[in-house]
């Protein structure tokens, strides 16, 4: 039976020891020079080299012609010694243990007291190579402690490990530590031609690229992956069909089509696609992964950079796309993946998540993101664009047949105490990059913030009259205060409505000028009433037409004599009602932001 190509292709020196060179040149020198230690620590990802590199240091230390000048620390790989060592057949001075099955402090004592024998010759060292170190107890690291520290003469431990970080720090300190690389798909790619040349095998060059990104950078997974495709079919060779099949990955063109479905904005085709591959028995994970990597390419293209490891068709399939879709929505796209990652893995609903992200990539171009609204108002109105503020998240956008057909009336109100803004006589995309649907929806949503916050000329007293109504007397204002709170309420401005229901109505001027009390210890509530002025007086002339505008008097009495007195129970604050209160807090602080916050409908995430 012949041997796999991983246990055939073994190297038998350091000189042939992929990519550890920073390793293999250390180790070959500290033997040649006779400095050799104690102890060493090789760590690093799976099939990178770690056994391979303690094999080759033990046949170079017992090698039987060791110390011949051509040689210079590195092993002959032709005396029985490194045949014996290279072949992993048993030897007095070499031992192997595995410590996934040999970790517990019994095995550890006897390899204690196995390593104060003497090596077999004058000449010789004993080597212990304990594979998957990281699996020894804490009880069995102790008990190896004091031999590490201070070893018998000609002894040397090799610990191999893929998580380092579960080793003693007491333990590391005593040893030398060496950091195995991952193996580039570039060096992988190179190795299995050279191995599949030497075994005359046809291969194509897309196929043994598709071996080494699944090989994930371990070349022994590469050589074992290899051996997978050859035995099948009749004939030995690599294509790029038979790794397909064999490894069962999903094809490129799979990508690609899933690619166009994205650019040409066809959402519908979304599911059939999906539905497909999930017919086909594809691990949405692979799916969720590839797809990445080809939205990773595409942006390297767009913005004239060289993505690394593509097929030649796909290659050329990202160059025919190039610059259909900007480089903003690809790097969002590409957030979104990062997103979705960690909640995907827990989902029992894999594929409804796949097929809602795909549809939202589909539908980008229909979202615009509310700081190119504010941008283009700004730049429109002649103000210098708002300084940027944690109101919403950047994923959150408007919609621009989401916005309401027309602002709330409190909006329509002139801002009091605020600076006047002018509505943009023409909007001009700020961004030429965004296409001809995103800028039309940022256009329309900067209109519609613009009639919002359009100052109107300030009427007198008798014409803001609702209807020319008369203005109530102070006792039907007591009747119906009740309703401006629960309008207020209504409204989503639950903590305007506490507030107003702790003032209490004074009096009412013949112009319509409505006096409101509160108590001085109530300060706060009186503050939060005079930012959301233009809501209270929108609600005040719709419950009590003839109702003008009010003043807020500090009064002692007040808390006694005014409705909250009536109604001393209040709705008990809620998380909600919190959340609000805090934008609305953040939004007085610019009249642009509150309005685009109240015609977009932006909540505080955080």
């Amino acid at each position: 039976m012949s041997l796999a190509l991983a246990r055939k292709y073994r190297p038998r020196n350091f000189a042939t020891v992929a990519v550890q060179s920073h390793v293999a040149n250390t180790l070959k020198g500290a033997i040649a020079r006779g400095r050799v230690a104690h102890g060493y620590l090789l760590c690093g990802p799976r099939g990178t080299g770690k056994t391979t590199l303690a094999r080759v240091l033990a046949m170079a230390l017992n090698c039987e012609r060791r110390g011949e000048p051509e040689l210079q620390g590195e092993p002959c790989g032709e005396c029985a010694s490194c045949q014996r060592i290279w072949s992993g057949s048993a030897s007095l001075d070499v031992v192997e243990i595995d410590a996934a099955s040999n970790g517990g402090v019994a095995d550890a004592r006897d390899l204690r007291e196995r390593a104060m024998y003497a090596p077999s010759g004058d000449d010789r060292y004993k080597v212990y190579i304990i594979d998957e170190a990281h699996m020894l107890s804490r009880d069995a690291w102790n008990a190896l402690l004091k031999v590490l520290e201070e070893p018998p003469p000609r002894v040397v431990f090799v610990f191999a490990t893929t998580e380092a970080q579960k080793v003693l720090g007491t333990v590391v300190s005593r040893l030398q530590r060496f950091d195995l690389k991952r193996i580039g798909p570039a060096e992988i790619r190179e190795r299995l031609a050279a191995v599949l040349t030497e075994e005359g095998v046809r291969f194509e060059d897309d196929a043994l690229g598709m071996i080494a990104r699944a090989a994930d950078g371990g070349l022994r997974d590469a050589l074992s992956l290899t051996d997978q495709v050859l035995s099948l079919g009749e004939t030995a060779e690599v294509t790029s069909e038979r790794v397909t099949v064999a490894l069962g990955l999903i094809p490129d063109d799979e990508y690609v089509a899933l690619l166009d479905v994205i650019l040409e904005r066809r959402p519908a085709d979304v599911f059939t696609l999906v539905q497909r591959q999930a017919d086909a028995g594809v691990d949405f994970t692979l799916l969720l992964a590839g797809l990445g990597r080809l939205l990773r390419a595409l942006l390297a293209v767009t913005i004239g950079g060289q993505p690394p490891e593509l097929s030649d068709r796909v290659r050329v399939a990202l160059d025919e796309r190039k610059g259909r879709v900007s480089t903003g929505d690809l790097v969002r796209m590409l957030h979104a993946l990062l997103d979705l990652e960690p909640m995907y893995r827990k989902s029992g609903q894999p594929q409804l998540l796949l097929e809602t992200l795909l549809v939202r990539f589909a539908l980008l171009d229909r979202t615009v993101e509310i700081e190119e609204v504010l941008k283009g108002f700004g730049a429109g109105g002649g103000h210098e664009d708002p300084p940027p503020r944690r109101v919403a998240h950047e994923s959150r956008v408007a919609s621009a047949h989401a916005l309401p057909p027309s602002p709330p009336p409190a909006v329509a109100q002139a801002l009091p105490n605020s600076a006047p803004l002018s509505a943009p006589a023409a909007f001009t995309p700020p961004l030429p990059s965004r296409t001809a649907t995103q800028q039309a929806a940022a256009q329309a949503a900067a209109q519609q913030i613009a009639a919002a916050t359009a100052p109107a000329a300030h009427p007198s007293a008798p014409e803001a009259r609702r209807h020319g109504a008369a203005p109530p007397t102070l006792e039907q204002v007591n009747a119906a205060w009740s309703r401006v709170a629960e309008a207020l309420r209504a409204g989503g401005r639950g903590m305007v409505a506490e507030s107003v229901q702790r003032l209490a109505p004074l009096q009412v001027s013949p112009e319509g000028v409505l006096a409101l009390g509160y108590s001085p210890s109530d300060d706060t509530f009186a503050m939060a009433v005079e930012r959301a002025r233009a809501d209270v007086i929108a609600v005040l002339q719709d419950t009590l037409p003839g109702i003008t505008t009010f003043n807020l008097r500090a009064s002692t009495s007040a808390a006694a004599t005014g409705p909250a007195a009536v109604h001393p129970t209040t709705k008990r604050l809620t998380a909600h009602d919190v959340q609000q209160q805090r934008t609305e807090q953040i939004a007085a602080k610019d009249p642009l932001l509150e309005a685009a916050v109240r015609v977009l409908d932006l909540e505080l995430l955080d």
